[in-house]
């Protein structure tokens, strides 16, 4: 019988094989200045006095996370610098500086990439970040595009997942599923283009996967004014990412499936396709809002940021005795244990890039 540590990757889980380099890793007197490790959206460092130092970085491979026959370069270098950006709003930062690394196929032109940077820089000059470095490479095959963000928060203002408490409501931003159902219409419109929902309605599926939107402002109105215990950005989508919540706090959830907010356009397509739209809302990700934990002190203070923001924010829950584990509540009153379905990098059925 092989040894245990002579299994393929594929026979664990994307989550088991990161707490697994988490253990591995190690934090000693040397490391004095780092505050919060592998665990969170972002690294946190002691920066300056009043000032902590957000890292993220994300790796983006053709054919994992996108496909060239759905979108363009410009859309995907877009696309990377939201994601980034989105962990820094999760955790209540600014967002500073950013690096890419790129590694090019020999069939790709310089129109090409310079259609990539394009679409990254654009971005970042809309969110005010500064690209100041990176590397290149020749790829044998598949693009691949590293990005790595720095951000700063306060001391002491970082919002971690490991923070929720019992009692703490769970609420999410904007609404679920619209990504999942975008990215499914840019695979029906290759696969069968004349079987198509109306058009403004499939454009804002699509529009909401190719250009989500970072929350910032409410990830640092959340931060300023210390009303979150907890903070995640959904971009494995709200099973998973909950879950994270719950295991790096230690705490159980229940959320009440009639609350999880489903815009009327994905409602639409889950009608047109014959799926269920708290399961899109569940196991799809890359919607880029936030799930986030308030105790019952501060939420009167919610309205402030909708008001601020002009953005939805909607209560799905509370957060419960770790022993409960994750429940979720249906329509019909029953409640069953809520089974992450998100996004695995390594299960071996997963959802289509």
């Amino acid at each position: 019988m092989p040894s245990s540590n002579r299994r393929r990757v594929s026979d664990s889980s994307e989550f088991r094989l990161i707490q697994a380099i988490r253990r591995q890793s190690s934090t000693g007197p040397g490391y004095s200045s780092l505050l919060k490790g592998i665990g969170d959206d972002a690294a946190i460092i002691q920066f300056i006095q009043n000032e902590h130092l957000l890292v993220s970085t994300d790796l983006l491979i053709e054919g994992i996370h996108f496909d060239l026959k759905l979108t363009s370069f410009r859309e995907i270098g877009y696309r990377a610098i939201i994601a980034n950006l989105s962990d820094i709003a999760a955790m209540g930062g600014i967002p500073r500086y950013v690096l890419t690394s790129v590694a090019i196929p020999p069939a790709y032109s310089q129109t090409d990439v310079r259609a990539l940077y394009r679409g990254l820089l654009s971005c970042c000059h809309q969110y005010k970040l500064q690209l100041i470095g990176g590397d290149t490479s020749a790829s044998k095959k598949g693009l691949f595009l590293g990005v790595t963000i720095l951000g700063t928060v306060e001391n002491s203002r970082a919002l971690p997942r490991g923070g929720a408490k019992i009692g703490d409501t769970i609420y999410i931003t904007g609404t679920l599923g619209d990504s999942w159902a975008g990215l499914k219409l840019l695979h029906s419109k290759r696969a069968q283009p004349t079987q198509r929902l109306e058009k403004r309605l499939s454009q804002f599926l699509i529009n909401r996967h190719l250009r989500p939107t970072p929350r910032l402002e409410i990830g640092r109105w959340l931060s300023t004014h210390r009303l979150a215990t907890a903070a995640i950005d959904l971009s494995d989508g709200l099973s998973g990412d909950l879950g994270h919540v719950c295991r790096e706090s230690r705490v159980g959830a229940m959320i009440d499936a009639k609350k999880i907010p489903i815009s009327p356009q994905c409602r639409s397509f889950a009608r047109h396709k014959h799926l269920n739209p708290i399961s899109i809302a569940l196991e799809g990700g890359e919607d880029y809002e936030l799930l986030f934990t308030v105790p019952a002190q501060h939420q009167t203070q919610l309205k402030d940021i909708e008001r601020h923001d002009g953005v939805q924010i909607t209560a799905i829950g509370t957060i419960e005795p770790r022993k409960h584990g994750m429940r979720i509540k249906l329509a019909n009153g029953s409640s069953h244990p809520l089974v992450p379905t998100s996004y695995d990098h390594f299960r071996k059925k997963n959802r289509p890039v």
